[in-house]
């Protein structure tokens, strides 16, 4: 990950946390004191966001020591020891909670997405998250998805064309929306449309959509979805994708799973940070 986009988020979330200093740290820990933690995984996990969790204990100490125990991807179990870190004891304890954060969170997202990534091995489709992310945190998010063995759907509005469902009432049907795009963005971008029934599906092709995706739509229907596109164009599932119904979907043929609770609904995971 590009240390400036860390650096950015960190002092976003410094600011937010320390506005006026840490006035319980400032009046109980002599300013030189020195101290050693460790961070330790409280329940069994994918870790994702050490570079991030470091760079925040680095940025308010910057002759820390850091020795990871672990690395970005790595299963561990409960009570795996993951950072020893060792430097000033005030930069450590205002640190803490924000590195802990982020850490927590992006190794929850990374460990969601492995559970939905192992449902469906054996199959030809791939796991893919979101634009369904935090504000401010989508790189970060997306890359503790890749790190949990997912892939990255668009970063931004600007990286591909989606058309979705307010996009074709207001342009006036599928038809009318690609050709209207297909008039203005570049030959190298590929043209996605979102589809809800099987004679949107028919638009769409005749449309000559790149991507044609299948919007909540029951398995025997998508199964017929992807029997109709015959690999003219990616298919892409998407809609209330859970553990549960994966492999269902996986099933149909479907090239991409697009899951937006990869991201905007994940479960932290439980570390802490414990003085020696």
């Amino acid at each position: 990950m590009d240390k400036r986009v860390i650096r950015d988020v960190l002092e976003r979330a410094f600011r937010e946390d320390m506005p006026m200093g840490d006035i319980t740290t400032d009046s109980i820990v002599p300013e030189n004191e020195t101290s050693k933690a460790h961070l330790t995984a409280k329940q069994e996990g994918v870790i994702a966001g050490l570079q991030v969790c470091m760079e925040a204990f680095l940025m308010l100490d910057p002759r820390v020591k850091l020795e990871p125990l672990v690395k970005d991807g790595q299963f561990v179990e409960k009570g795996t020891k993951i950072l020893t870190i060792e430097g000033n004891s005030r930069a450590l304890l205002k640190a803490e909670r924000t590195a802990l954060n982020l850490l927590q969170h992006l190794s929850g997202i990374a460990s969601l997405t492995r559970l939905f990534v192992e449902k469906i091995i054996g199959y030809n489709a791939k796991v893919v998250d979101t634009r369904k992310t935090t504000p401010g945190l989508r790189l970060l998010e997306k890359y503790a998805v890749r790190v949990g063995g997912g892939t990255n759907h668009r970063f931004s509005l600007s990286d591909g064309v989606l058309i979705k469902d307010n996009h074709i009432k207001a342009a006036g049907g599928i038809y009318k929306a690609v050709k209207a795009c297909r008039a203005s963005v570049p030959h190298t971008v590929k043209i996605e449309v979102e589809t809800e029934t099987l004679k949107q599906v028919e638009e769409a092709l005749d449309s000559g959509a790149d991507i044609i995706m299948l919007d909540n739509m029951p398995p025997e229907v998508m199964r017929q979805a992807v029997k109709l596109i015959d690999k003219r164009a990616l298919t892409e599932a998407s809609g209330n994708v859970t553990l549960e119904t994966i492999q269902d979907i996986a099933s149909t043929g479907v090239d991409i799973i697009s899951i937006g609770s990869l991201t905007h609904s994940v479960k932290a995971m439980d570390i802490s940070m414990k003085f020696e």
